[in-house]
């Protein structure tokens, strides 16, 4: 298994000791995207497992039934009526949500975004996610290895109302600008991470120009399937693909040879750390002076929950390389148990807080 390419600093080197006061009682998270999208699913799982592992009172996924900020807003407003007192988000939108964070945050409410910042100045106390274009530059990198150096390549992509797009394109076109000419970008299809533009548009592509195209790029989950089906109905091979995320039928297409490989998110990290970290803000833990943070286009408190290539060699593999990188991260029970080797065990200790 290729090792984990890890750009993720743990909270814990971030944190200073708790400095407790009375009163914070049982934390409640709520998970919340922006909209309905399969990539957030692994949140509902990993805020579970935080609440066994770390014995917060309670985890809830909860999803808008469209991407509108205002629904995002009024189902937040709802879990915190029924007493959910930190709040884990995938920003609607990366300026207006922070209206509500703000508002949260005065509220005693702590918050943090989740695989996409928000703009600052902001009341969030961090975002953790993928860094978006770094995982967008690699994939690009893999891809024109891939093709030897020369050849032509689509880019599929996704919503770009999501600040992640652009900084995806812009990545993809900062890979290519370093093949020393060999590679051009010859179509950019984006707003498409929904099924039905998705496979209208792609499908469109291919019959139009998949003769002229000899590499695929793809940058959001919605994409990455069609074009991954799209490829193995053709039964062509000729035409290499880079995707994005696990979706079975980019695994399976792994599998078969119909695309090169796929970058691996974390969305199972983000939610599982997320949460704990949440709960040790509310306990009374404050962020070191000197933490480490990154920085973005949007934010200078970012965190990257890492991200991997993975092709042929390791598809079997990377579920629990993900869930293990977490468990990794923080030493738990279920960390000794699935992980009795695992060389980072008392990462929470001494090494990252404050005596």
């Amino acid at each position: 298994m290729k090792k984990f390419v890890i750009l993720i600093v743990s909270f814990f080197a971030l944190l200073s000791s708790p400095v407790f006061a009375g009163g914070h009682g049982v934390t409640k998270v709520a998970l919340v995207p922006g909209g309905p999208h399969p990539y957030f699913a692994a949140w509902e799982q990993a805020g579970l497992d935080a609440v066994e592992d770390f014995g917060l009172g309670k985890a809830d996924y909860r999803v808008p039934a469209e991407w509108d900020l205002s629904q995002q807003n009024e189902l937040i407003e709802s879990l915190v009526g029924q007493g959910y007192n930190a709040v884990l988000v995938f920003p609607g939108d990366a300026v207006g949500t922070n209206k509500i964070l703000g508002e949260l945050d005065d509220a005693g409410i702590p918050t943090a975004a989740l695989a996409g910042c928000v703009e600052q100045p902001t009341q969030a106390k961090f975002c953790f996610g993928t860094d978006t274009g770094h995982s967008a530059y690699l994939g690009t990198k893999e891809l024109i290895k891939a093709l030897g150096g020369k050849g032509k390549i689509a880019h599929f992509t996704g919503f770009l109302v999501d600040p992640n797009t652009t900084l995806r394109i812009n990545a993809v076109e900062q890979a290519v600008s370093e093949a020393g000419g060999g590679v051009e970008i010859i179509q950019v299809i984006a707003d498409i991470d929904a099924y039905e533009p998705a496979d209208e548009k792609i499908n469109a592509f291919m019959a139009a120009q998949g003769s002229e195209v000899d590499g695929i790029v793809t940058t959001a989950w919605v994409p990455a399937v069609v074009a991954a089906q799209a490829l193995t109905n053709m039964g062509d091979k000729r035409i290499k693909m880079v995707g994005i995320d696990h979706d079975e039928v980019v695994l399976k297409a792994i599998k078969d040879g119909y695309v090169h490989g796929t970058m691996l998110q974390n969305p199972y990290g983000q939610g599982y750390i997320g949460s704990y970290v949440m709960d040790k803000v509310r306990q009374g833990c404050e962020f070191k002076a000197d933490a480490p943070w990154k920085s973005t286009a949007q934010t200078d408190q970012f965190i990257d929950s890492g991200t991997v290539f993975v092709d042929i060699s390791d598809v079997d593999t990377y579920v629990m390389a993900m869930r293990g990188i977490s468990l990794e991260i923080l030493e738990t029970k279920k960390a000794k148990a699935e992980m009795p080797k695992a060389t980072n065990v008392g990462l929470w200790t001494s090494d990252y807080f404050a005596p």
